[in-house]
Parts: structure tokens; sequence; C-alpha cells
């Protein structure tokens, strides 16, 4: 390997928990500064969890009647004469309830007072001072309104009124220092307010703010108490129990700089840091409602009525008084309904000042154990990993939901988490393509060197093959040659080689160097020139004596301990006389044609030259017929393999020459057959074989 990536996986995987780390503890510290206050998220996940869990309701202490399509259809359009408004709250009164909230803001005198509707008109003087003298229908609506626990509405506007400003006394209880005025400037502001004329607040019990937030359209949050240019003004709701309880101012609890609770009798209701609470919402129940039109004719039992509370305000859908929850759409008058039930039941919802803890705690958790699995693991497990926090983050806060109406929210620390993992996700892929790369840059120079490497040992090879001798050399009819070589790598160990002593002798050799590749393939080359050598300076020698000192030439240049098995034969062109030597190698084929008999020359020789120093060989002599044939060949051929592992063996070459006419014939066939035994299988050894044919 000539290369290698400049970072090692832990440094890779170490670089990453840190970026990953660092991003944790910026959404940590996001999360305990309360990001839930003002995130959506936070928001549409306690909707959701009301939707999913709306307040139960089994019995209710309000009753709202309802300005309705039936109404309407009976009495005529809105806004009615203010006659029949007091009649419908001296219809109402007749039930005892413990306070009557009309929903209903009154601005202007009522056109349709008597005197008021023929004001424009050209009528007898005599009858408009009779007319004058009747009451008002503001006279008689203020006189019922006295006459009953009534609450009047008052609606913040977003910019000052000239209406005079009416207020129920709120006392502020607190430590007495700057922090008291810090957290009174929370609470919701408006810059003035528009209520009912002052005929008919002058005669009205109590006054409360029908005004709420409603972010984003949906009204979460409504307030106890409120402030109209800096005067406190209580909620309808919670005006509406101080007139039912007769207390006469409504308190107000203040500490650690924010509104804590809203006290109303010995009633104490908490409330959020702006003056506000969050109602449970319950689904819109029908059970709430009873027309105006069946009040004001005594169809409603007395019992249907008496109850603490009685809300009067707009349904028909052509008045437009309708309002989204995160439960689902309602009358507006029925928020103000809810929000009674909640103070009655003490059931608001309540974000603990625990809570942001709670959740920096768990995002903290799950986001260290996605950091330890993540660069480890695979994306899998991870994003198993992930998924599992993500579903136990959002089922605990469900859970604290249903149990303790707490408000924690799930969603911000899931989607931090989620973003954390994408995060993750994006780094190691981001490392894993640098490391890619980088690998690419080594593998790409290892293929450059492996190519120049290839080009070397494919050059090597052509220059083995060239040093082979051709056949159609020797150049004389009374002998055929013929001989392949295929090496198992690109240059092998096995070696032939052929030529003349002089006009009547023929010397060939075949030899299988000990391993393969390029080690063996040079020390083939050693060889066979050293044998060479050794033959052409002693042309008469015994082919032994030749052998065993070709052995110790051999030898001399052998630091690698390489050994090599060697037949060496020298063939009289005139006689068929044949000396041959076997130096440790595969007994040679002898096959005459006229017979079909096949022998294996199995006299004379030793070792493998460079096995055992200065051993005398010993040479063989055979007399060859006109067309006999000798074939040699390397282990190679005997012992290659078919796709099995079975070795193609000596019988099967038997089988082979059993039909060789020639020395090319039988080369052939063993050739052709061993390529069809083996069958595609690699090659584990050079393969080599030589034929001569003595043809007299």
């Amino acid at each position: 390997m000539t290369g290698a990536s400049p970072d090692t996986p832990r440094l890779r995987t170490a670089r990453v928990r840190l970026l990953a780390a660092a991003m944790l503890i910026v959404f940590v510290a996001a999360v305990v500064l309360d990001v839930a206050r003002v995130s959506p998220l936070s928001r549409a996940w306690f909707d959701l969890c009301e939707r999913l869990s709306p307040r139960p309701v089994t019995d209710t202490p309000v009753a709202i009647v309802a300005i309705d399509d039936a109404s309407l259809a009976a009495l005529g359009r809105w806004p009615w004469p203010r006659s029949v408004l007091a009649d419908l709250v001296r219809a109402i009164a007749r039930s005892s309830p413990g306070a009557i909230g009309l929903d209903i803001v009154m601005p202007e005198p009522d056109p349709l007072s008597p005197a008021r509707a023929l004001a424009h008109l050209d009528v007898d003087a005599a009858l408009r001072e009779r007319i004058a003298a009747l009451p008002s229908n503001d006279t008689t609506l203020a006189a019922a309104l006295e006459a009953t626990p009534s609450v009047l509405a008052v609606v913040g506007a977003i910019a000052p009124t000239a209406q005079p400003l009416r207020a129920t006394p709120i006392l502020v209880a607190g430590s007495g220092n700057d922090g008291d005025a810090h957290a009174l400037s929370k609470v919701t502001d408006y810059p003035g307010a528009l209520s009912s004329i002052a005929q008919l607040t002058d005669a009205a019990h109590g006054f409360g703010l029908i005004s709420a937030g409603d972010a984003q359209g949906i009204v979460r949050n409504i307030p106890l108490v409120a402030s109209v240019n800096g005067t406190l003004v209580p909620g309808l709701a919670v005006e509406m129990w101080r007139v039912a309880l007769g207390a006469r101012v409504v308190r107000v609890a203040v500490g650690g700089g924010a509104v804590t609770a809203v006290r109303v009798g010995r009633d104490v209701f908490r409330a959020e840091a702006d003056g506000s609470a969050r109602p449970w919402f319950s689904v819109h129940r029908s059970e709430r409602f009873v027309s105006a039109i069946d009040v004001l004719r005594g169809r409603v039992p007395a019992e249907r009525l008496h109850r603490s509370f009685v809300l009067v305000g707009p349904t028909a859908l052509a008045l437009g008084d309708y309002v989204w929850t995160p439960v689902e759409k309602m009358p507006g008058v029925e928020v103000h309904a809810q929000m009674l039930e909640n103070m009655s039941g003490q059931s608001f919802l309540v974000r603990p000042h625990f809570a942001s803890l709670v959740e920096a705690f768990a995002l903290l958790a799950a986001g260290t154990l996605l950091i330890a699995v993540m660069p480890r693991r695979s994306v899998r497990v991870g994003a198993l990993v992930a998924a599992a926090c993500v579903a136990a983050m959002t089922g605990l806060g469900y859970a604290a939901f249903r149990g303790e109406r707490w408000l924690l929210d799930a969603a911000t620390p899931a989607v931090m988490l989620a973003l954390l993992f994408a995060t993750l996700l994006g780094l190691q892929l981001a490392d894993a393509t640098r490391h890619r790369k980088a690998l690419q840059q080594v593998l790409q120079r290892e293929r450059e060197e492996a190519a120049r490497v290839a080009g070397e040992l494919q050059a090597a090879r052509r220059i083995q093959l060239d040093t082979l001798p051709r056949t159609d050399d020797i150049g004389d009819r009374r002998v055929e040659l013929a001989a392949f070589m295929e090496p198992a790598l690109e240059v092998g160990g096995d070696l032939y080689d052929f030529y003349r002593l002089d006009d009547n002798r023929l010397f060939f050799m075949l030899g299988d160097v000990s391993g393969k590749g390029l080690s063996a393939s040079i020390f083939m080359a050693v060889s066979k020139a050293l044998c060479k050598s050794t033959m052409l300076r002693e042309r008469e020698a015994d082919l032994g004596a030749l052998l065993s000192r070709a052995n110790a030439e051999v030898e001399r240049d052998n630091p690698a301990a390489f050994f090599v098995t060697v037949f060496a034969a020298v063939l009289d062109l005139e006689s068929g006389v044949l000396d041959y030597c076997n130096a440790g190698h595969e007994n040679p084929w002898w096959r005459e044609p006229a017979s079909g008999a096949i022998a294996r020359l199995a006299d004379g020789g030793g070792p493998p030259l460079c096995v055992v120093d200065d051993f005398e060989y010993r040479a063989a002599r055979i007399e060859l017929a006109p067309g006999d044939v000798v074939c040699v060949v390397s282990d190679g051929v005997t012992e290659a393999k078919d796709p099995t592992g079975a070795m193609y063996g000596a019988a099967s070459v038997e089988r082979a020459l059993a039909h060789a006419a020639s020395a090319r014939h039988a080369i052939g066939a063993i050739r052709s057959d061993v390529q069809a035994f083996v069958d595609g299988a690699p090659a584990y050894d050079d393969m080599t074989a030589l034929a001569v044919q003595w043809r007299g």
C-alpha cells in the first residue's frame, strides 16, 4: 500500500462527536431558556394533547342563553331592542342564578328606543311629548341590570377611547418592592377599552374583559386580569365569580417578577406570568345552551338556569361570533363558559416551573445516547435509537398532560433531536465521502502501481516465452519436436530447451523450479542458462556427469534454496539411441506408434538439482524405433484440478497419448484434454509439456 487516509477512524469519530456535542449544547441551552414559550412547535404539541384528550365534562355550573338562529327568527334581526334584553335578563333572574354575564357590548344608546326611533319623523307635537315621556329601552335594561347580579362585557381596544372605564378594585399582594411593578408590566395591556354606555355600566354589578389573545388564530390563553392603560381589569369569568360570591375586590398575587395567582374571596386561581390562564378545553357541548326565545317564553325549567353562572351571548351563524380553540371551533361565549368550568374544577393547564429543566435533561440524555451510538453503528441503528428517543419523549409528555395537566413540551426537543440526528448523519456521510475519496486516491495509486508492475510482468512473460526455442528451428527431417508452456501467473518456473550438440546429436530437457511466479522464473532462467553452458562446454561427456556438474553450478547461485526437477536427454539422430537422466522429475512416457504400446522411462537419474550436494547422477539408455515418441510433462499437468478439486493424473496423460501418432499430435491432445478437464478452474501450477519423435 503506497498511501493511507490522513485520519484514523478513531480521529474521524471524535471529530463528528465533537461537532454534534457542540450542537447539542446549543439546543439544550435554548431549551433551558424556555424557548417553548415562543416556539410554534410547543403550541402545536400542546394543542395536539388537548385534541387527543379534551377535558371531560360530567356536570357544568354554567348555562348559556344563546341568541341563536331560532331566537332571531322569532324576534327579528340583531340587535334587538334593549327592552327585549331587559325582559331576557328578568326572565333569567327568576331562576336565581349566581351571576348573569352579558357577552355583549353596547357602546351607544339604543336607536330603537321610542324617542330616538321617532326623532326624524314628522309627527304631532302632542304625540311626540307623550312618546318622550315613555322610558327609554336603555332605562328599562338598566333597571333590569340593577335588580340582578349582572356583569357587562368590556373589550380591549388597540387605541385609547373616550369612554370612561368602570372597573372592580383589584389589590396587588406582593413584596412591595420594584419587582411588583415589573411583574405587573408583564400583564397583557390594552391602550383603551370599549364598554357599554354609562347608564348601563352604572346599573351593572360588575365589568369583565372578554378580549383574549389568539396566536395564529387560536384562543389558548384567557386573561384572569389584564391592564387597560395602566388600570387592572378582571376577566369576564373572574368578575362573574366575584359577583356570585358577593366579594368586593379581586386580589392579584405577584412574586419573582411575575403574576402568580388571582384570588376571589377564598378561591385562588393559579395564573401564568402575564396574568392569564390556559383553560383545558372540552369539545363543544350542546347541553350548555338554551335558546333565548325559550327563556322568554317560559319553556325552560327553572332548575335548568338555577346555577351559579348564566352567560348571554350570540351563537347565530349570521352574527359570526365564533373562535378557534385547540380542540375545535366554537361560539365565543362558550369559551367564557369553559373558563368558568375550569375555575370551578381547578382544571387549568399548567406549565410547571421545572418544565424547561425536564425538557433539557430529556434532550441531553437522548442526544448523548445518539452521539454515542451514531458514529460507530449503522445509520439504521442510529435511526432506530432516534425514533425510540422521540417516542419516549412524546409518550412521557403526553402522560404528564393526561395525569397532571402539565404542559411539557415534547415537540421542540424531538425536532431538535431529529436535527441532531440529521446533522450526525450528514457529518457521517461527509466524513465517509472524504474517507472514500482518500481511499480512492490510494486505490488509484495502487492501481497505477499494479498496472506498472503488471506491465513489467507482461514484459517479463514475453521475454520468458521468447527465450524458449521454437520447434521449427531444428530443421532436421529425422526428428519432430512439439512443446507448450502455460505459466500459472504472469511468468512461470517451468522450463524446456532443445538444441544440437553436433550434426547427429540433439539435446532436450524439461525442468520445473519449486514455486512459481517472478522469483521462480528468474531462477528458471539461471538454471536453464547454466545447464546449457555445461552441456555445450563438454559435449562428449557422459550425460549423468554433465548433470552432476550442472547441479554444482546451479547450487552455487541459489541463496533462496530453490530446487529444480529436470529430465534431460540426448538423442542420436542416426541410430535412435536415447541417453537420458531424470533428476527428480515426472517419469516421461515412451509410445511406440507401431504397436500402440506406452511405457514410462523409470531408469537413470537421482534427486532434483540443488537438493543433494555433489550427487553423482547416472544416465540410462534406450533405443527408439522409427516413429517412437517420448513425451515429458511437468507436475502442473498431472496435478491440474477441475472445479471440484479432482486431479488430472498420469492415467489421463496416457489416455491422451493413446492415439498420438506424432509429437505434435501428442502435445495437442494433452493440451486440449487438460483444458477441457479444468473447465476454467484457476491454475495452481505452471503446465509444460515436450514431445520428441524420432522418424529414423
